[in-house]
């Protein structure tokens, strides 16, 4: 009966072992980041900002992009509008018009991108 109990251990920390390694052998190198994202960062840039954007823009755009990409996860209909980030930007008032357009521009980007539909 103690050699049932040794072997069925033996045998389940195997398993546990090699389901470990398979799983950080698979992980992505950026983290969290599907892989499709980092493919097409990667080669595309289709998320890299616009090189007339000003510093304010840019983060706006990138924003815009992380907040499409959360509506897409959570399978809400896309609308910048619904957005926090976009309606009360955490920026100085002078600065809120230029993050506005680049959340609007990313936002539009991200989810044409992951949509799928053509521009």
């Amino acid at each position: 009966m103690k050699l049932r109990w040794i072997i069925l251990s033996g045998l389940a920390l195997s398993l546990g072992t090699s389901s470990l390694v398979t799983a950080k052998a698979s992980a992505s190198p950026l983290g969290s980041v599907p892989s499709s994202y980092a493919q097409d960062h990667e080669e595309n840039g289709w998320d890299a900002a616009p090189a007339e954007f000003r510093d304010i823009q840019r983060q706006g755009f990138h924003d815009g992009i992380e907040g499409a990409r959360k509506d897409f996860d959570n399978h809400r209909a896309p609308n910048v509008n619904n957005r926090d980030e976009y309606r009360h930007p955490h920026v100085s008032p002078s600065a809120r018009e230029d993050y506005r357009e680049g959340f609007r521009r990313g936002y539009d980007v991200a989810t044409h991108h992951l949509t799928a539909e053509p521009r």
